[in-house]
């Protein structure tokens, strides 16, 4: 039986564990001791603590080789591996070839290290290593990202900081095509769910300008075809709610350039300053689209292309009310092409 004295003053430490320590390893050992210091014999000790006599020892051993910072150690075995030397090796392959689903995975990591994991194996080893499941985004592959630079900084920026102090109006010009048809998109349920689609092609097209600072919307729409008359049109709506310098940031849109289009902006003191090509991520109207996609037409079916219009037009006509939303999706900070990680999923 082993031996050893409980000096008093430890006491009052073993009872704060006991009571107190985050861990129950820990408050068992503690309580293992006070328990001998009372001089229960060790079998009881070990029933009432149910753990078996052998267990029972070897805490009162470490005590006795260490003291209370012995007991206070926790050496759980944690077992190594069979991918842990390949670990560098699965990183930079994967680095280079992101695979397209976990079983493609399973694949690559077995032809890499000749071990075979189950598919829930595969998805906790890629967590660890930092992989996630992201959704694929597209990037032109004609733009200029040299020009686009130029661009956002000697010309895009500078009356952005104009609009800012209120020296200029500044609006963002685009046009979404909404077709009547099924959008789809995720859902949190507990089985895979489906949406009709409707039927025929009608499309609600909506021209829309975009404040930079205040985020109202100015729009212009119809069910046939946005050209350039829509425009003129828009420019009159621009132009009869502001005084002062007026910029127009466009894409390259032909109807956008044209002859009748120009000499009305300049008429009415609008400058229109077009995009490089390719350029939608400096566009921020872009945005705007998406979250009115998302907001009300994915995943969800209308009767009819009559109630499909009215819920876009709701919910552009309800942006007021949704600036908390809406000044974190359009703050001025533009995405940056030449900084993305151009990849091909394997």
């Amino acid at each position: 039986m082993l031996q050893f004295n409980i000096p008093a003053e430890q006491i009052p430490t073993l009872q704060e564990l006991s009571n107190h320590h985050p861990h129950q390893l820990v408050r068992r050992k503690a309580l293992a001791l006070l328990l001998k210091n009372q001089l229960i014999p060790h079998h009881q000790i070990a029933t009432v603590l149910a753990i078996s006599n052998n267990t029972l020892l070897s805490y009162f051993q470490q005590y006795k080789d260490g003291g209370i910072t012995q007991i206070e150690q926790l050496n759980f075995h944690k077992p190594t591996s069979k991918l842990e030397p390949f670990t560098t090796t699965i990183k930079e392959y994967f680095d280079e070839n992101p695979a397209a689903s976990i079983a493609s995975a399973r694949k690559q990591i077995q032809n890499l290290t000749g071990t075979s994991l189950s598919i829930t194996q595969t998805r906790v080893f890629l967590k660890k290593l930092g992989l996630n499941r992201y959704k694929v985004n597209a990037i032109p592959a004609n733009a200029d990202t040299d020009k686009q630079a130029r661009f956002h900084d000697e010309q895009l920026m500078p009356r952005l900081e104009e609009a800012q102090q209120f020296k200029r109006t500044v609006y963002f010009v685009d046009a979404s095509h909404f077709v009547f048809a099924a959008f789809l998109g995720y859902l949190w349920s507990f089985t895979r769910l489906f949406v009709k689609s409707p039927s025929g092609r009608q499309r609600f097209n909506v021209l829309g300008a975009i404040n930079a600072i205040t985020h109202k919307l100015i729009t212009v729409t119809n069910t046939s075809y946005i050209n350039a008359q829509s425009i003129c049109e828009l420019l009159h709506k621009i132009a009869d709610q502001h005084v002062g310098a007026v910029t127009l940031i466009l894409d390259n849109a032909r109807y956008q350039k044209c002859t009748i289009v120009t000499a009305l902006a300049q008429k009415l003191n609008i400058e229109l300053l077009y995009l490089p090509s390719y350029s939608p991520n400096l566009n921020l109207i872009e945005r705007l689209w998406k979250f009115v996609k998302k907001d009300c037409l994915y995943s969800k079916y209308y009767e009819g292309f009559d109630m499909f219009k009215q819920a876009i037009t709701d919910c552009l006509e309800n942006l007021p009310n949704r600036e908390s939303e809406l000044k974190t999706l359009l703050n001025l900070k533009f995405q940056d092409f030449a900084k993305q990680d151009v990849k091909l999923a394997a």
